[in-house]
Protein backbone atom coordinates (compact mmCIF):
# COMPACT_ATOMS: atom_id res chain seq x y z
CA UNK A 1 0.00 0.00 0.00
CA UNK A 2 0.94 3.49 -0.33
CA UNK A 3 3.05 5.07 2.00
CA UNK A 4 1.01 8.30 2.69
CA UNK A 5 -2.63 5.51 2.76
CA UNK A 6 -1.44 4.71 6.26
CA UNK A 7 -3.47 6.14 8.88
CA UNK A 8 -6.23 5.82 6.56
CA UNK A 9 -9.51 3.84 5.80
CA UNK A 10 -9.92 1.71 3.14
CA UNK A 11 -12.75 4.34 2.37
CA UNK A 12 -10.98 7.18 3.17
CA UNK A 13 -7.95 5.97 0.66
CA UNK A 14 -10.75 4.84 -2.37
CA UNK A 15 -12.60 8.12 -2.20
CA UNK A 16 -9.37 10.00 -3.58
CA UNK A 17 -9.63 8.03 -6.69
CA UNK A 18 -6.08 6.15 -6.29
CA UNK A 19 -4.28 5.54 -9.67
CA UNK A 20 -2.40 1.55 -9.78
CA UNK A 21 1.01 3.66 -10.95
CA UNK A 22 0.60 7.35 -9.49
CA UNK A 23 -0.36 6.54 -6.09
CA UNK A 24 2.83 5.16 -4.70
CA UNK A 25 2.24 1.49 -4.52
CA UNK A 26 5.35 -0.60 -4.06
CA UNK A 27 6.09 -4.12 -5.60
CA UNK A 28 5.85 -6.16 -6.33
CA UNK A 29 1.82 -5.77 -6.82
CA UNK A 30 -0.78 -8.45 -7.12
CA UNK A 31 -4.17 -6.66 -8.83
CA UNK A 32 -7.44 -7.98 -9.62
CA UNK A 33 -9.79 -6.69 -12.87
CA UNK A 34 -13.17 -5.79 -11.76
CA UNK A 35 -14.57 -6.41 -15.06
CA UNK A 36 -13.30 -9.76 -15.26
CA UNK A 37 -14.35 -10.32 -11.96
CA UNK A 38 -18.03 -9.61 -13.05
CA UNK A 39 -17.79 -11.23 -16.01
CA UNK A 40 -17.55 -14.43 -14.22
CA UNK A 41 -19.47 -14.05 -12.10
CA UNK A 42 -22.29 -13.32 -14.25
CA UNK A 43 -21.15 -16.06 -16.71
CA UNK A 44 -21.19 -19.51 -13.55
CA UNK A 45 -24.53 -17.94 -12.46
CA UNK A 46 -25.94 -18.24 -16.00
CA UNK A 47 -24.43 -21.43 -16.90
CA UNK A 48 -25.16 -22.98 -13.40
CA UNK A 49 -29.28 -21.93 -14.06
CA UNK A 50 -29.12 -23.03 -17.62
CA UNK A 51 -27.60 -26.72 -16.43
CA UNK A 52 -29.83 -26.89 -13.69
CA UNK A 53 -27.31 -26.22 -11.26
CA UNK A 54 -27.01 -25.16 -7.48
CA UNK A 55 -23.36 -23.96 -6.52
CA UNK A 56 -21.19 -23.59 -3.58
CA UNK A 57 -18.14 -22.17 -4.61
CA UNK A 58 -14.85 -23.40 -2.70
CA UNK A 59 -14.50 -20.32 -0.52
CA UNK A 60 -10.19 -21.35 -0.33
CA UNK A 61 -9.95 -20.14 -3.36
CA UNK A 62 -9.75 -16.62 -2.16
CA UNK A 63 -10.61 -16.57 1.49
CA UNK A 64 -12.15 -13.47 0.55
CA UNK A 65 -15.75 -12.16 2.17
CA UNK A 66 -15.94 -9.76 0.08
CA UNK A 67 -15.79 -11.90 -2.67
CA UNK A 68 -18.12 -14.90 -0.93
CA UNK A 69 -21.23 -11.69 -0.66
CA UNK A 70 -20.84 -11.01 -4.18
CA UNK A 71 -20.47 -14.73 -5.43
CA UNK A 72 -23.90 -15.32 -2.84
CA UNK A 73 -25.57 -12.38 -4.65
CA UNK A 74 -25.21 -13.72 -7.92
CA UNK A 75 -26.89 -16.67 -6.78
CA UNK A 76 -25.02 -19.05 -4.68
CA UNK A 77 -26.32 -21.92 -3.02
CA UNK A 78 -23.98 -21.67 -0.44
CA UNK A 79 -19.94 -21.51 0.16
CA UNK A 80 -17.53 -24.18 0.42
CA UNK A 81 -14.70 -24.94 2.94
CA UNK A 82 -12.72 -27.38 4.14
CA UNK A 83 -11.00 -26.13 6.99
CA UNK A 84 -12.11 -25.29 10.95
CA UNK A 85 -10.69 -22.44 10.30
CA UNK A 86 -12.09 -21.59 7.32
CA UNK A 87 -15.47 -22.11 8.87
CA UNK A 88 -15.28 -19.86 11.42
CA UNK A 89 -13.90 -17.23 9.15
CA UNK A 90 -17.07 -17.90 7.42
CA UNK A 91 -19.26 -17.75 9.96
CA UNK A 92 -18.10 -14.70 11.61
CA UNK A 93 -19.17 -12.86 8.12
CA UNK A 94 -22.52 -14.52 8.28
CA UNK A 95 -22.23 -17.22 5.61
CA UNK A 96 -25.65 -19.18 6.42
CA UNK A 97 -25.02 -22.18 4.08
CA UNK A 98 -21.54 -23.95 4.48
CA UNK A 99 -21.03 -27.52 2.24
CA UNK A 100 -17.54 -28.76 4.46
CA UNK A 101 -15.90 -30.29 2.04
CA UNK A 102 -14.53 -33.17 4.13
CA UNK A 103 -13.88 -35.32 7.21
CA UNK A 104 -14.71 -33.64 10.42
CA UNK A 105 -13.27 -35.20 13.06
CA UNK A 106 -11.48 -33.02 15.29
CA UNK A 107 -13.64 -32.56 18.97
CA UNK A 108 -12.95 -29.13 19.32
CA UNK A 109 -14.18 -28.57 15.94
CA UNK A 110 -17.09 -30.55 16.52
CA UNK A 111 -17.66 -28.95 19.95
CA UNK A 112 -17.87 -25.24 17.85
CA UNK A 113 -19.72 -26.82 15.62
CA UNK A 114 -22.56 -28.19 17.97
CA UNK A 115 -22.85 -24.65 19.41
CA UNK A 116 -22.71 -23.14 16.49
CA UNK A 117 -25.61 -25.00 15.03
CA UNK A 118 -27.51 -24.32 18.57
CA UNK A 119 -27.00 -20.81 18.80
CA UNK A 120 -28.46 -20.28 14.60
CA UNK A 121 -31.52 -22.06 13.89
CA UNK A 122 -31.17 -20.93 9.90
CA UNK A 123 -27.21 -21.81 9.82
CA UNK A 124 -27.03 -24.88 7.12
CA UNK A 125 -24.01 -27.58 7.94
CA UNK A 126 -22.87 -30.46 5.80
CA UNK A 127 -19.51 -32.29 6.15
CA UNK A 128 -18.01 -35.53 4.83
CA UNK A 129 -17.57 -39.11 6.01
CA UNK A 130 -15.41 -41.63 4.34
CA UNK A 131 -15.25 -44.63 7.49
CA UNK A 132 -16.57 -46.49 10.39
CA UNK A 133 -14.12 -44.74 12.60
CA UNK A 134 -15.06 -41.10 11.76
CA UNK A 135 -18.74 -41.37 12.55
CA UNK A 136 -17.97 -43.00 15.55
CA UNK A 137 -15.41 -40.34 16.89
CA UNK A 138 -18.40 -37.94 15.27
CA UNK A 139 -20.89 -39.34 17.23
CA UNK A 140 -19.00 -39.39 20.62
CA UNK A 141 -17.65 -35.98 20.06
CA UNK A 142 -21.16 -34.95 19.65
CA UNK A 143 -22.71 -36.82 22.08
CA UNK A 144 -20.33 -35.38 24.97
CA UNK A 145 -21.07 -31.96 24.02
CA UNK A 146 -24.91 -32.34 24.44
CA UNK A 147 -25.88 -30.26 20.98
CA UNK A 148 -29.94 -30.61 20.22
CA UNK A 149 -29.12 -30.25 16.22
CA UNK A 150 -28.42 -33.08 13.93
CA UNK A 151 -25.06 -32.73 12.05
CA UNK A 152 -25.75 -33.63 8.34
CA UNK A 153 -23.48 -35.92 6.66
CA UNK A 154 -22.75 -36.67 3.19
CA UNK A 155 -20.91 -40.14 2.27
CA UNK A 156 -17.57 -39.26 0.56
CA UNK A 157 -16.44 -41.65 -2.62
CA UNK A 158 -13.53 -41.77 -3.72
CA UNK A 159 -10.93 -42.93 -5.75
CA UNK A 160 -7.45 -45.13 -5.24
CA UNK A 161 -4.98 -42.84 -4.81
CA UNK A 162 -6.75 -39.79 -4.44
CA UNK A 163 -7.82 -37.70 -1.67
CA UNK A 164 -10.21 -38.66 1.16
CA UNK A 165 -13.30 -40.64 -0.09
CA UNK A 166 -14.52 -44.34 0.24
CA UNK A 167 -12.56 -46.71 -2.03
CA UNK A 168 -15.19 -49.14 -3.06
CA UNK A 169 -18.81 -49.49 -3.11
CA UNK A 170 -18.91 -51.66 -0.14
CA UNK A 171 -17.07 -48.93 1.91
CA UNK A 172 -19.38 -46.47 1.15
CA UNK A 173 -22.56 -48.55 2.11
CA UNK A 174 -20.68 -49.23 5.56
CA UNK A 175 -20.42 -45.59 6.25
CA UNK A 176 -23.72 -44.61 4.58
CA UNK A 177 -25.52 -47.56 7.59
CA UNK A 178 -22.95 -46.31 10.38
CA UNK A 179 -24.46 -42.99 9.81
CA UNK A 180 -27.26 -43.51 9.57
CA UNK A 181 -27.66 -45.70 12.50
CA UNK A 182 -26.44 -42.88 14.82
CA UNK A 183 -28.91 -40.64 16.02
CA UNK A 184 -26.25 -37.26 16.32
CA UNK A 185 -25.78 -37.46 12.47
CA UNK A 186 -28.37 -37.40 9.66
CA UNK A 187 -27.56 -38.86 5.86
CA UNK A 188 -28.02 -35.90 3.39
CA UNK A 189 -26.39 -37.23 0.35
CA UNK A 190 -23.21 -38.12 -1.31
CA UNK A 191 -20.47 -36.27 -2.17
CA UNK A 192 -17.36 -36.68 -4.87
CA UNK A 193 -14.59 -35.02 -6.40
CA UNK A 194 -13.83 -36.11 -10.06
CA UNK A 195 -10.57 -34.01 -10.34
CA UNK A 196 -8.94 -36.82 -8.47
CA UNK A 197 -9.58 -39.64 -11.22
CA UNK A 198 -7.46 -37.43 -14.13
CA UNK A 199 -5.09 -34.24 -14.25
CA UNK A 200 -5.23 -33.55 -18.01
CA UNK A 201 -7.99 -33.25 -20.80
CA UNK A 202 -6.91 -36.04 -23.07
CA UNK A 203 -9.81 -38.28 -24.26
CA UNK A 204 -8.81 -41.00 -22.11
CA UNK A 205 -8.74 -39.40 -18.84
CA UNK A 206 -11.91 -37.56 -19.58
CA UNK A 207 -13.64 -41.52 -20.14
CA UNK A 208 -11.69 -41.97 -16.80
CA UNK A 209 -14.02 -39.27 -15.33
CA UNK A 210 -17.42 -40.28 -17.15
CA UNK A 211 -17.01 -43.66 -15.78
CA UNK A 212 -16.13 -42.41 -12.27
CA UNK A 213 -19.04 -40.26 -12.08
CA UNK A 214 -21.13 -43.31 -13.75
CA UNK A 215 -20.25 -45.39 -10.69
CA UNK A 216 -21.09 -42.47 -8.46
CA UNK A 217 -24.51 -41.67 -9.41
CA UNK A 218 -25.78 -45.27 -9.38
CA UNK A 219 -24.65 -45.37 -5.21
CA UNK A 220 -26.68 -42.44 -5.23
CA UNK A 221 -29.72 -44.18 -6.78
CA UNK A 222 -28.29 -47.06 -4.26
CA UNK A 223 -29.11 -45.17 -0.98
CA UNK A 224 -32.05 -43.87 -2.64
CA UNK A 225 -33.42 -47.44 -2.98
CA UNK A 226 -32.08 -48.52 0.48
CA UNK A 227 -34.45 -46.37 1.91
CA UNK A 228 -32.06 -43.72 3.77
CA UNK A 229 -33.01 -40.39 2.12
CA UNK A 230 -37.11 -41.02 2.23
CA UNK A 231 -37.63 -38.40 5.10
CA UNK A 232 -35.48 -35.77 3.08
CA UNK A 233 -37.00 -33.00 1.15
CA UNK A 234 -33.46 -32.63 -0.60
CA UNK A 235 -31.12 -34.86 -1.26
CA UNK A 236 -27.39 -33.24 -2.30
CA UNK A 237 -25.52 -34.48 -4.47
CA UNK A 238 -22.09 -32.50 -4.64
CA UNK A 239 -19.30 -32.86 -6.85
CA UNK A 240 -17.11 -30.67 -9.32
CA UNK A 241 -13.93 -28.60 -9.45
CA UNK A 242 -13.13 -26.23 -11.66
CA UNK A 243 -11.64 -28.32 -14.19
CA UNK A 244 -14.47 -30.94 -15.09
CA UNK A 245 -17.56 -29.37 -14.48
CA UNK A 246 -19.16 -30.10 -17.52
CA UNK A 247 -19.23 -33.48 -17.12
CA UNK A 248 -20.30 -32.98 -13.31
CA UNK A 249 -23.06 -31.23 -15.38
CA UNK A 250 -23.91 -34.08 -17.54
CA UNK A 251 -24.15 -36.29 -14.87
CA UNK A 252 -25.59 -35.02 -12.27
CA UNK A 253 -28.68 -33.51 -14.40
CA UNK A 254 -29.66 -36.42 -16.09
CA UNK A 255 -32.90 -37.84 -14.75
CA UNK A 256 -33.65 -39.28 -11.07
CA UNK A 257 -35.21 -41.94 -10.38
CA UNK A 258 -39.25 -40.45 -9.58
CA UNK A 259 -38.98 -39.67 -6.06
CA UNK A 260 -35.99 -39.10 -5.61
CA UNK A 261 -35.62 -34.85 -4.65
CA UNK A 262 -31.62 -34.61 -5.79
CA UNK A 263 -30.05 -30.66 -5.91
CA UNK A 264 -27.20 -31.32 -7.63
CA UNK A 265 -24.20 -28.75 -5.70
CA UNK A 266 -20.90 -27.68 -8.11
CA UNK A 267 -18.39 -26.94 -5.65
CA UNK A 268 -15.99 -24.63 -8.52
CA UNK A 269 -13.81 -22.24 -7.27
CA UNK A 270 -11.61 -21.17 -9.37
CA UNK A 271 -13.73 -20.14 -12.06
CA UNK A 272 -14.04 -16.48 -10.18
CA UNK A 273 -10.51 -15.45 -11.10
CA UNK A 274 -9.66 -18.09 -13.40
CA UNK A 275 -6.00 -17.83 -14.52
CA UNK A 276 -3.46 -18.30 -17.45
CA UNK A 277 -2.14 -21.35 -16.82
CA UNK A 278 -3.84 -24.28 -15.08
CA UNK A 279 -7.62 -23.62 -15.52
CA UNK A 280 -6.86 -21.45 -19.07
CA UNK A 281 -6.24 -25.09 -20.61
CA UNK A 282 -8.28 -27.50 -18.21
CA UNK A 283 -11.67 -25.61 -17.61
CA UNK A 284 -14.32 -26.59 -19.54
CA UNK A 285 -14.64 -23.05 -21.20
CA UNK A 286 -11.29 -23.16 -22.35
CA UNK A 287 -12.29 -26.45 -24.70
CA UNK A 288 -14.26 -25.92 -27.07
CA UNK A 289 -14.41 -29.02 -28.72
CA UNK A 290 -16.21 -30.08 -25.39
CA UNK A 291 -18.40 -27.12 -25.17
CA UNK A 292 -18.77 -26.48 -29.41
CA UNK A 293 -18.14 -22.77 -28.28
CA UNK A 294 -21.77 -21.95 -26.94
CA UNK A 295 -20.84 -20.29 -23.57
CA UNK A 296 -18.52 -16.94 -23.23
CA UNK A 297 -15.64 -18.18 -21.93
CA UNK A 298 -14.15 -16.83 -17.78
CA UNK A 299 -11.68 -14.11 -18.16
CA UNK A 300 -8.25 -13.92 -16.32
CA UNK A 301 -8.33 -11.74 -13.43
CA UNK A 302 -5.42 -11.53 -11.63
CA UNK A 303 -2.55 -10.09 -12.79
CA UNK A 304 1.31 -9.36 -10.71
CA UNK A 305 3.36 -5.93 -11.58
CA UNK A 306 6.98 -6.39 -10.71
CA UNK A 307 9.96 -4.39 -11.22
CA UNK A 308 13.05 -5.20 -13.11
CA UNK A 309 15.59 -4.35 -10.69
CA UNK A 310 18.92 -5.61 -12.02
CA UNK A 311 19.66 -6.78 -15.36
CA UNK A 312 22.85 -8.38 -15.41
CA UNK A 313 23.29 -10.26 -18.63
CA UNK A 314 22.17 -9.04 -21.73
CA UNK A 315 19.71 -11.83 -21.71
CA UNK A 316 18.57 -12.16 -18.15
CA UNK A 317 16.65 -9.52 -16.25
CA UNK A 318 15.68 -10.13 -12.05
CA UNK A 319 12.33 -8.75 -11.01
CA UNK A 320 11.27 -8.34 -7.07
CA UNK A 321 8.96 -11.16 -6.98
CA UNK A 322 9.63 -14.46 -6.14
CA UNK A 323 7.89 -17.23 -4.60
CA UNK A 324 6.62 -15.47 -1.59
CA UNK A 325 4.77 -13.40 -4.24
CA UNK A 326 3.25 -15.82 -6.61
CA UNK A 327 1.73 -19.10 -7.18
CA UNK A 328 4.48 -22.02 -9.33
CA UNK A 329 2.97 -25.27 -8.42
CA UNK A 330 0.74 -25.19 -11.47
CA UNK A 331 3.02 -23.74 -13.62
CA UNK A 332 5.41 -20.11 -13.38
CA UNK A 333 4.14 -16.89 -13.91
CA UNK A 334 3.16 -15.37 -17.64
CA UNK A 335 4.77 -12.33 -18.99
CA UNK A 336 2.19 -10.46 -20.38
CA UNK A 337 2.76 -6.59 -20.34
CA UNK A 338 5.63 -4.23 -19.48
CA UNK A 339 5.12 -0.59 -18.67
CA UNK A 340 8.37 1.62 -19.44
CA UNK A 341 9.37 5.16 -17.52
CA UNK A 342 7.26 6.88 -20.40
CA UNK A 343 4.05 5.72 -19.03
CA UNK A 344 3.13 3.53 -21.88
CA UNK A 345 2.18 -0.28 -21.66
CA UNK A 346 3.19 -2.32 -24.34
CA UNK A 347 1.97 -5.98 -25.13
CA UNK A 348 5.00 -8.40 -24.97
CA UNK A 349 5.38 -10.81 -28.27
CA UNK A 350 4.59 -14.27 -27.53
CA UNK A 351 8.20 -16.02 -26.84
CA UNK A 352 10.03 -13.01 -26.59
CA UNK A 353 10.89 -13.87 -22.78
CA UNK A 354 10.12 -16.10 -20.41
CA UNK A 355 10.28 -16.84 -16.02
CA UNK A 356 12.82 -19.45 -16.02
CA UNK A 357 13.12 -19.71 -12.32
CA UNK A 358 11.88 -17.92 -9.04
CA UNK A 359 14.03 -17.35 -5.50
CA UNK A 360 12.31 -16.26 -2.44
CA UNK A 361 12.28 -12.48 -3.27
CA UNK A 362 13.18 -12.65 -7.63
CA UNK A 363 12.42 -13.72 -10.22
CA UNK A 364 14.51 -14.82 -13.76
CA UNK A 365 13.55 -13.38 -16.26
CA UNK A 366 15.00 -15.10 -19.53
CA UNK A 367 14.83 -12.34 -22.60
CA UNK A 368 14.80 -13.42 -25.95
CA UNK A 369 14.17 -10.73 -27.82
CA UNK A 370 11.84 -8.72 -25.43
CA UNK A 371 13.26 -5.35 -24.98
CA UNK A 372 12.71 -4.82 -20.99
CA UNK A 373 15.12 -2.34 -19.30
CA UNK A 374 16.40 -1.81 -15.60
CA UNK A 375 12.92 0.13 -13.90
CA UNK A 376 10.27 -1.19 -16.11
CA UNK A 377 6.97 -2.79 -14.25
CA UNK A 378 6.00 -6.04 -16.02
CA UNK A 379 2.29 -7.58 -15.81
CA UNK A 380 2.52 -11.05 -15.49
CA UNK A 381 -0.79 -13.17 -15.71
CA UNK A 382 -0.86 -16.09 -13.26
CA UNK A 383 -1.76 -19.82 -13.13
CA UNK A 384 -3.80 -21.66 -10.26
CA UNK A 385 -5.54 -18.95 -8.12
CA UNK A 386 -5.83 -21.15 -4.89
CA UNK A 387 -2.02 -20.68 -4.22
CA UNK A 388 -1.58 -16.83 -5.34
CA UNK A 389 -4.22 -15.10 -2.58
CA UNK A 390 -2.77 -16.71 0.29
CA UNK A 391 0.36 -14.84 -0.16
CA UNK A 392 -1.55 -11.21 -0.07
CA UNK A 393 -3.55 -10.09 2.71
CA UNK A 394 -5.14 -6.29 1.12
CA UNK A 395 -5.23 -6.82 -2.48
CA UNK A 396 -5.96 -3.77 -4.98
CA UNK A 397 -9.24 -4.01 -7.55
CA UNK A 398 -9.19 -2.36 -10.67
CA UNK A 399 -10.74 -0.62 -13.35
CA UNK A 400 -8.14 0.35 -15.47
CA UNK A 401 -5.58 2.34 -13.48
CA UNK A 402 -8.05 3.48 -11.20
CA UNK A 403 -7.92 1.41 -7.73
CA UNK A 404 -11.77 1.06 -7.00
CA UNK A 405 -11.66 -1.48 -4.17
CA UNK A 406 -9.48 -3.53 -1.79
CA UNK A 407 -10.10 -6.76 -0.84
CA UNK A 408 -9.45 -8.02 2.43
CA UNK A 409 -8.71 -11.61 2.75
CA UNK A 410 -8.57 -14.07 5.71
CA UNK A 411 -5.66 -17.15 5.13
Amino acid sequence: MPANAFGTTAGEFLAQRPQLFEAGFVGPLLTLDTAAVEHNLRTMAAWCDEHGLKLAPHGKTTMAPQLFQRQLEHGAWGITAATTSQLRVYRAFGVQRILFANELVDPQGLAWLSRELDADPDFSFCCYADSLRGVELMAAALTEHGGTRQVDVLVEFGVAGGRTGARTVSQARAVAAAVAAEPRLRLVGVSGYEGEVAHDVETSSLSAIDGYLDEFRALVVEFGEAGYFDQLDEVIVSAGGSAYFDQVAEALTRPWPEGLPVVPVLRSGGYLLHDDGFYRVRSPFGREHRLAGAESPFRPAMRIWAQVMSQPEADLALLTMGRRDVSFDQGLPEPQVVRGSDGEIRTLVADSCHVSGLADQHAFLTLTGADVRVGDWVGFGLSHPCTVLDKWTLIPVVEGDEVVDLVRTYF
